[in-house]
């Protein structure tokens, strides 16, 4: 809002909520990573941002080797994204999350995640007006 945004995209935020059906393990690593784990990838098919993990390494090498649209589609195969988020498999899952990850520091319900926003956004509001 601050820097003129007049809405935000936050399902990143979400994946950690109890309510979530995100995986255990998908949140927890999740809540390790830092900033910079997640890199913007295989935009040759559907652009996606990933936490590093094995899968990944697979597809930074086949990058590295001049893998085409028919190769990446090949590693990406069928079904990964729910193993890797759904079934909690962290090494061969695609790992999907948004650039906020390594900022989420704990498992929270859904409406402390809403309202920790909101008073957050009442907040710049505030400093907004007492700078203006």
């Amino acid at each position: 809002m601050n820097l003129g945004a007049e809405a935000v995209q936050v399902g990143s935020r979400f994946v950690t909520s109890i309510e979530s059906s995100a995986h255990e393990n998908f949140k927890q690593y999740i809540i390790a990573s830092e900033e910079g784990d997640t890199i913007l990838t295989l935009k040759e098919l559907t652009p996606v941002r990933l936490l590093k993990n094995e899968f990944y390494t697979q597809l930074q090498s086949a990058y590295q080797d001049g893998a085409d649209k028919e190769k990446l589609t090949e590693i990406l195969g069928r079904g990964r994204a729910k193993k890797g988020m759904f079934e909690g498999d962290l090494i061969e899952g695609e790992l999907e999350i948004g650039q906020i990850a390594g900022l989420i520091e704990k498992i929270m319900p859904a409406g402390e995640i809403v309202q920790e926003m909101m008073t957050e956004f009442h907040q710049a509001l505030n400093e907004q007006k007492n700078y203006l």
